[in-house]
């Protein structure tokens, strides 16, 4: 089984920075992309960022200039640091991974449980 935990979220001011983080643990043989995702009240979930596992990335316009992905291979983690932050980026963010387990023959995508980031005005 696999499982992914994020951590990081919280309340900040507007302008303020957070970093979130998600580690993926269980039977891993290998992890293709890793990406962040959130969802607004009232809103569909919307992609964030995503790292590919030769660090490839690609942002949401709205985050661009402002957010930036990162992987650790060896830990099996993946990064959010958020800079610059704006009330409209309040949300839960959600972890999301493409994984690879061990005695596996395909891929299966895997979500966090979520994590909320409050941003006040």
């Amino acid at each position: 089984q696999v499982q992914l935990v994020e951590s990081g979220g919280g309340l900040v001011q507007a302008g303020g920075s957070l970093r979130l983080s998600c580690a993926a643990s269980g039977n891993i043989f290998s992890i293709n992309a890793m990406g962040w995702y959130r969802q607004a009240p009232g809103k569909q979930r919307e992609l964030v960022a995503i790292i590919i596992s030769g660090a490839n990335t690609n942002y949401a316009d709205s985050v661009k200039g402002r957010f930036s992905i990162s992987r650790d291979n060896a830990k099996n983690t993946v990064y959010l640091q958020m800079n610059s932050l704006k009330p409209d980026d309040t949300a839960v963010y959600y972890c999301n991974a493409d994984v690879l387990a061990r005695y596996s023959s395909s891929y299966r995508n895997y979500w966090g449980q979520g994590t909320q980031v409050t941003v006040s005005s």
